[in-house]
């Protein structure tokens, strides 16, 4: 018991996957380490008692289930919405946006149980490595970090098998290889047969959504109100941040609306193939940019696409924790201030479409806009404008003629 007392101590970031699960034996024989093992609750499907048990029985020193998904949607998923982050256009970083935040828990879990080590279950080929590496060196560079399978590489065949070896409790079965990741912004899926990028993923690569055949033959639609780029309220009933969030996924699920399969151009290099189930990120982003396209200018609008861009790249990239990271979402809030209204939208078979939009502050005028009677527009003023607006390509073409 003497001895134990004076081992150092290591926080591994534990999912309760087959990476993480492993990884505990693996910590305690090759660097003789007391594991405290910590998940972080940002609304995936484990249940805390389930986790930590689980965690314990594997021989975890101690363990936790940590409940962050009220931070996790207020402090990092409605700055990626108002900078409706998608990366390379397709996906909505669900499983990006949560690591800046199971990071800060990792940190503050080392710095108050007096732990030298953290560790993660990344690989070294994926984006997350660098996600979990570069963001506690941001917050706590006296902090080591170790990544067991970038050092023990195994296949995930080999690891179930040394998990069965071992008497390690794994929920990972040989038949179904997928490496999942949930959150409250989306469902990730990679490995098995995924990695053919010619073929179309089974059904059972999906663990959300209903199939969009298979969904209900009747559109649904709903009213999403915004305040200042947030969404507060369904159907004019207000909710909290989470529930807007799950209430949202529910309902897109029912009408298969979110999923996604792409090839992806990951940090390191390597182009990877994943699918990701996203509902309410889905819907939200389209309701978002629809407010949006109402309440702001259009030169407001060209610029800030190339901030939303940068800001997707940085937040992929794991340099959330960075001045530029904070600089540009001050700028993306500056532009919130009055994207306040309501978007209708109809989810059916597997889509959403924006049917609706409305606003106090709209710069929507009807009367400008309409071709048929009331309309207000001074059709004498287009000639003048033309004639200037033309006029720098009039006076190229006239020299160049000559």
């Amino acid at each position: 018991m003497s001895d134990k007392i004076h081992r150092e101590k290591v926080v591994l970031a534990y999912s309760g996957g087959l990476d993480t699960s492993v990884a505990i034996k693996w910590l305690q024989d090759k660097y003789d380490l007391d594991v405290i093992a910590i998940g972080v609750n940002v609304g995936q499907s484990h249940n805390k008692d389930d986790i930590v048990a689980r965690a314990l029985r594997n021989g975890a020193f101690k363990s936790d289930f940590v409940d962050r998904r009220k931070e996790f949607v207020e402090e990092y998923i409605w700055p990626a919405l108002k900078a409706n982050a998608m990366y390379q256009d397709a996906y909505p970083l669900s499983t990006a946006i949560a690591r800046p935040l199971i990071v800060k828990t990792l940190v503050e879990f080392a710095q108050a149980n007096g732990a030298k080590y953290i560790a993660h279950g990344c690989t070294a080929k994926g984006n997350d490595q660098v996600r979990f590496d570069v963001g506690v060196i941001s917050l706590d560079p006296s902090l080591k970090i170790i990544g067991p399978m970038r050092e023990w590489v195994m296949t995930r065949e080999e690891e179930i098998e040394y998990a069965k070896q071992n008497g390690i409790e794994i929920l990972v079965k040989k038949e179904n290889p997928f490496s999942v990741d949930e959150n409250l912004w989306g469902r990730s899926c990679e490995c098995g047969v995924l990695e053919n990028a010619w073929l179309e993923p089974p059904e059972e690569a999906w663990g959300w959504t209903t199939n969009p055949k298979d969904a209900t033959n009747e559109a649904e639609y709903l009213t999403i109100d915004f305040e200042k780029g947030i969404p507060i309220a369904i159907n004019d009933k207000r909710l909290g941040s989470i529930e807007i969030v799950e209430t949202l996924n529910k309902i897109a699920c029912k009408h298969g609306v979110g999923r996604i399969d792409h090839v992806e151009d990951r940090l390191i290099g390597i182009k990877s193939r994943e699918t990701y189930e996203c509902p309410a990120a889905t819907v939200l982003l389209k309701a978002h940019k629809a407010l949006e396209f109402m309440t702001l200018q259009k030169d407001v609008l060209e610029y800030k696409r190339s901030i939303e861009q940068k800001f997707s790249e940085i937040l992929y990239n794991g340099l959330w924790f960075g001045v530029l990271r904070e600089s540009l979402q001050s700028f993306i809030d500056k532009t919130q201030e009055f994207v306040t209204g309501s978007v209708r939208v109809k989810l059916f078979k597997g889509n959403v479409m924006v049917v609706g939009r409305k606003s106090l502050y709209s710069l929507y005028d009807e009367g400008l806009a309409t071709y048929a009677k009331g309309d207000g527009f001074d059709h004498k003023s287009a000639v003048g404008f033309i004639y200037c607006w033309g006029l720098p390509n009039k006076t190229v073409a006239t020299v160049h003629k000559k």
